[in-house]
């Protein structure tokens, strides 16, 4: 079984999308759609996530050296 990347469900789901916005498909293959489209889009932000958390900030320290800090989704201003 192939991995799926990232690139291929986003363009998957950015069919899904023109498909549905197209209005011609039937009731049963638009549900059919959005279903295959939740999948994707349920992939696709897992795989963000999971980016996320490897996204690491190196902060330069007084001496010149680096630190590594785990990165955060917003930071508090004091």
């Amino acid at each position: 079984m192939a991995v799926e990347k990232f690139e291929s469900a986003l363009k998957k789901l950015e069919d899904v999308v023109k498909k549905l916005e197209s209005g011609e498909l039937s009731l049963d293959e638009s549900l059919k759609a959005f279903e295959e489209g939740v999948k994707h889009s349920a992939f696709c932000s897992k795989k963000l996530d999971e980016a996320e958390r490897r996204v690491e900030l190196l902060l330069k320290q007084r001496d010149g050296s680096f630190h590594k800090k785990p990165f955060e989704e917003e930071e508090q201003e004091f």
